[in-house]
């Protein structure tokens, strides 16, 4: 048995305590319910009590001389932060592509001439697995060091049987050694490889067919993703490929409506997909229809913001109905970033959201986007003790002080991983 851990006194603890049967929408994204002088009791990595610091204290009275108290006083303690949409697992970086687009170019017009993703799925095809992990685990580093304690990792970056599936085994072992927990999703619809161009049919029925079935069969992956857009994937291919996917097992994601309206949305919510992401250019139609059926909004402003065009509109979509997570989609073409923190910054500062609304995006909601908000996402009684303590005693003050890492303690899985804002030294890879 571990030692237990006693935080007590936070200026404010946010649970989202009753959130974890379906996301937040609406009014409710506001309402937090702060616990002034809040405490936790965490053994062997489960949450025990969460409450006042004076019932706590009464409560385990006869067990503070084991625990490892923790003072949060004049401290913010929230869930760990979870990124419901990231395509963690590449190599190669593209600095020059960013030079490209500051001087003119698109970033379709740069994918198009063999750039963008072809540039990052040639890198990857090319590295080992052994590479691919070692520099996503210092990815993963710089996360926890930003408080997040899960992503989802896509692949996409293969585009053939064999690379996705070192993508997919690379964060499978990344989940199994590091501290950060990785929920897997299959994307080998990212984008027509270059050399299939001349009848993307056939590679649709590559990835339905052979790819689709094998990441199935292995366990490699719990969704399926596509990218929805003119010049990449069709909404019929879309289709094609996700309820395939359903026929597997493989929970369906949609990339949608990022540079144009392509009915993407409203396809999401005509399979019930758990999410659909970007959204930039969704219609009316699409975000009626995805509040009615209830699938969540990842949006990525990081994304619009480093391709310096508007955000998706945030405001609308909370104000519709549909629930809404944010993340970084950490990926080196169109976001490269794992500052979850920078982001919540901007669906205040660009977006329209308040600081209540991006702090239940990137927890209970985002939890829900990935479907682990049976036991991340929120601090209550039998969850996983994942939580962050940040420098700030009010949570409008993550926002306000905006550009800057908050984060002084991460507790993941009953364990700290970071302390004082740095990386505690026994932490694996």
């Amino acid at each position: 048995m571990t030692r237990p851990i006693y935080i007590r006194n936070a200026a404010e603890l946010i649970t989202f305590a009753g959130s974890s049967q379906s996301p937040l929408t609406g009014a409710a994204m506001g309402e937090l319910h702060p616990i002034a002088n809040g405490s936790i009791w965490i053994e062997n990595g489960v949450i025990q009590a969460v409450d006042r610091d004076e019932v706590i204290c009464n409560q385990y009275r006869n067990q503070l001389g084991d625990a490892l108290i923790i003072d949060a006083s004049e401290k913010l303690v929230t869930p760990g932060l979870v990124d419901p949409h990231t395509h963690l697992v590449f190599a190669g970086s593209r600095e020059a592509e960013f030079d490209m687009r500051l001087k003119g170019r698109s970033y379709m017009d740069i994918m198009e001439a063999g750039g963008g993703i072809h540039a990052t799925t040639t890198a990857t095809r090319q590295a080992s697995k052994a590479q691919l992990i070692a520099e996503s685990a210092h990815r993963l580093d710089r996360f926890l060091l930003h408080g997040v304690t899960t992503v989802e990792a896509k692949s996409g970056y293969g585009l053939n049987l064999e690379h996705e599936l070192k993508q997919l085994e690379a964060a499978q072992e990344l989940n199994e050694k590091h501290p950060v927990d990785i929920v897997s999703t299959f994307m080998g619809a990212h984008v027509i490889p270059v050399n299939r161009r001349e009848n993307p049919d056939h590679f649709v029925d590559e990835v339905i067919n052979e790819m689709i079935p094998e990441v199935a069969r292995r366990g490699l992956a719990q969704f399926n993703d596509v990218f929805c857009e003119r010049g990449v994937f069709t909404p019929e291919q879309s289709r094609r490929i996700l309820e395939a996917g359903v026929v597997h097992g493989l929970l369906p994601k949609i990339h949608a409506d990022e540079i144009e309206p392509y009915g993407g949305a409203e396809l999401a919510a005509s399979l019930q997909a758990v999410s659909a992401d970007h959204l930039l250019k969704a219609s009316h139609a699409g975000i009626k229809a995805m509040a009615t059926a209830g699938v969540i909004a990842v949006l990525l402003p990081g994304t619009a913001f480093f391709l310096m065009t508007a955000a998706a509109d945030g405001r609308r979509m909370i104000d519709a109905g549909v629930p809404v997570a944010l993340s970084t989609d950490c990926n080196p073409g169109s976001s490269p970033t794992v500052s979850l923190p920078f982001i919540m910054n901007l669906g205040c500062l660009w977006m329209g959201m308040t600081p209540a609304e991006v702090l239940a995006a990137t927890t209970i909601n985002a939890a829900h986007a990935i479907r682990c908000a049976d036991r991340i996402g929120s601090l209550e009684v039998g969850k996983q003790a994942d939580l962050v303590i940040h420098n700030v005693s009010d949570h409008r003050g993550l926002q306000y002080h905006f550009g800057s890492n908050h984060t002084h303690t991460v507790v993941k899985n009953g364990k700290i991983v970071v302390e004082a804002g740095s990386l505690v030294s026994s932490l694996p890879l």
